[in-house]
């Protein structure tokens, strides 16, 4: 008995000894932080958790598992080819992100199966006329929490700035902007028989007199003038007025057409119908300028080939507010649900930048949306880029709210009837009003 007693309390200082031990000196210094505040699994009371911090910290933060942003994209050929050689350029600096291109035919296609499943892209490379229908199906996300407006303001050109912006919320980054311009041939007319690009009665005064001078010949085509085209008549009703609406209608759903301003530029196309071609198409104007039959073609960049082919001495010029379309870069939710918002955002920044964009106008000759890269010296000494920037820092951008198709046919048939006669212009515009109300009704 006297064994027994003898070996429980030989027990319990070996307890009190490791007690005793417990509240000794610590090991660290006390003001580093315990790596954790929870009590460990024994038997010793929750109340008593250890105040001792771990003898060794890690001395190097666990390497992050690179993460790849997949773009979906309609590019081909020597664009596409730009584009992967500044994709090369940021891989190679970058060990963290990397960038995989994939081209798809049907974007839209493919993101109405994709995104629901959580498949598909992080970010999407399109133009700004698809932001309010994706928005609403969820096919995109807003990015003011990483992009501001103000940072917008800060790099890029006017219209590529609004064109971002819908129901207040910033949708994208804009890469390239495109629109249309005066392009006049040389040996027909000089700088100083251009009209002022603020003034359609100069525009009037100058295509009247030109007639005179010359019965065979017209001083402007626009193909949106004698074929319905709203898209080539858009400088005409913004610069006289209604680019103040940011176009023909709002993104609220409201239509402009019956508006002062929309009676003004009505009125001016049925007078400049008496000095103009009456009937027009992209063939009919190109031949008339190529032939020495039209003095000015109110076109874009993607004739600027066929008129070098003729071997055209041409020049550039702005006239009134042209619509504006912006291709941009556009997060999916896919990049939130899987942890790709930031390293998708820096991607879209660099696209965005004026080095890549810069870059990019040199190779395919675009116009860039960041405000630097337009007026880097190098892509000033690009003249049609110039040129065209130089119009376009006037325009009106493109909708990108869901009524966006509601605008084409009735503002296309109202000119055109204005053009023919077969309506005044104010009975046009009261009847494209109409129409486009009616539309948007449809879609409410």
């Amino acid at each position: 008995m006297k064994k027994r007693w003898i070996l429980v309390a030989l027990s319990l200082l070996t307890v009190v000894g490791m007690l005793l031990s417990a509240c000794g000196p610590k090991t660290t210094p006390t003001t580093e932080k315990p790596a954790t505040t929870e009590a460990p699994a024994t038997t010793a009371p929750a109340t008593e958790a250890p105040t001792e911090a771990p003898t060794e910290a890690p001395t190097e933060a666990p390497t992050a598992e690179p993460v790849t942003i997949t773009v979906w994209h309609g590019w081909d050929g020597a664009y596409l080819k730009a584009y992967e050689e500044v994709v090369k350029e940021f891989n190679d600096s970058h060990d963290n992100i990397k960038i995989e291109l994939s081209k798809v035919d049907n974007l839209s296609d493919a993101l109405s199966v994709a995104i629901p499943s959580g498949e598909g892209p992080d970010i999407m490379a399109w133009v700004q006329d698809q932001i309010g229908r994706n928005a609403l199906v969820g096919n995109i996300v807003p990015i003011d929490q990483w992009v501001s407006q103000d940072y917008l303001k800060q790099n890029f050109e006017p219209a590529a700035v609004q064109a971002m912006i819908w129901n207040g919320k910033v949708w994208g980054i804009p890469e390239s902007q495109e629109g249309i311009a005066l392009v006049y041939n040389k040996a027909l007319i000089s700088e100083d028989d251009l009209p002022n690009p603020d003034d359609f009665n100069d525009l009037l005064q100058k295509a009247t007199q030109f007639r005179k001078d010359h019965p065979d010949k017209y001083y402007l085509c626009d193909q949106g003038l004698g074929n319905p085209d709203a898209y080539h008549v858009a400088p005409i009703y913004f610069g006289n007025g209604m680019s103040k609406y940011k176009g023909y209608i709002d993104d609220q759903g409201n239509a402009y057409m019956n508006s002062p301003e929309g009676y003004a530029a009505a009125e001016w196309i049925k007078k400049f119908s008496a000095v103009a071609p009456a009937e027009t198409s992209h063939e009919i104007c190109q031949a008339m300028l190529t032939d020495g039959e039209a003095a000015i073609w109110w076109t874009g960049p993607w004739a600027i080939a066929d008129i070098e082919a003729a071997g055209i001495d041409y020049g550039i010029a702005p006239m009134g507010s042209p619509f504006v379309g912006i291709k941009l870069f556009m997060m999916t939710p896919n990049a939130v649900d899987r942890g790709h918002a930031d390293a998708a955002i820096e991607v879209m920044k660099y696209f965005g930048s004026a080095d890549v964009q810069k870059k990019l106008a040199l190779t395919n000759k675009t116009v860039p949306a960041n405000t630097k890269a337009l007026h880097d010296p190098e892509v000033q000494a690009l003249y049609t880029v110039a040129k065209f920037g130089e119009s376009l820092n006037r325009g009106t951008p493109m909708p990108n709210h869901p009524y966006i198709d509601c605008q084409w046919g009735p503002v296309g048939d109202a000119t055109t009837a204005i053009w023919n006669g077969s309506q005044t212009p104010k009975e046009a515009m009261d009847d494209a009003q109409a129409a486009i109300e009616k539309c948007i009704a449809d879609m409410k």
